[in-house]
């Protein structure tokens, strides 16, 4: 993969960017405390399904306003697809909260919509917009699937619920997590 040093405002993200040259492209947005290659096993298979993929190695410091950032400095068309897990999935349904347009899909591990209750019953982000995109909840043992339910009644889109018995999806399951990116990336 070929990485990328992205400025947005006073802060840098390196990007891991790899794939066919494809008018398909997904953001993959990590947990906390993944490894800059955790998304290895995943971009390989999505690249055989003629996506390119733009992982981000680190979410810290990374918010809604500065992923549009980075979307523009990686010069991304509309339509771009998010995927991620733990962190990276909050910080996914907050960036396609609302904004009907630039995002074609969301795929989303180990964390629910942040208006709706998590596990422990905490509301995150009380006043988080719905997202109007197609959307993918990947449920694992850690987050049970009243979490995925509950964060059904704020997607204004198609919601599936996929439930798989890992603890990492991106490392114990990257068929799995590949495949609902994939399906999610296809107009059909």
């Amino acid at each position: 993969m070929n990485s990328r040093q992205i400025t947005v405002g006073d802060q840098a993200w390196t990007v891991r960017v790899d794939g066919p040259q494809s008018r398909h492209s997904v953001l993959l947005l990590p947990d906390v405390d993944d490894r800059p290659d955790a998304y290895d096993q995943v971009c390989a298979r999505l690249h055989n399904s003629d996506l390119r993929t733009y992982a981000v190695e680190s979410i810290d410091g990374l918010d809604p306003v500065n992923i549009t950032g980075l979307l523009d400095e990686l010069e991304l068309p509309w339509g771009v697809n998010i995927a991620g897990r733990g962190a990276g999935a909050a910080l996914g349904w907050l960036v396609c909260s609302g904004g009907f347009g630039r995002f074609q899909s969301l795929v989303v591990a180990d964390r629910g919509h942040p208006a709706s209750p998590g596990a422990d019953g905490v509301v995150p982000v009380p006043d988080t917009r719905p997202v109007e995109v197609p959307t993918t909840m990947l449920v694992t043992k850690n987050v049970p699937r009243s979490v995925a339910d509950a964060s059904g009644r704020y997607v204004y889109g198609e919601f599936r619920v996929v439930e798989i018995d890992v603890d990492d999806v991106a490392a114990e399951a990257a068929t799995e997590f590949a495949t609902e990116i994939v399906l999610r990336t296809s107009l059909w």
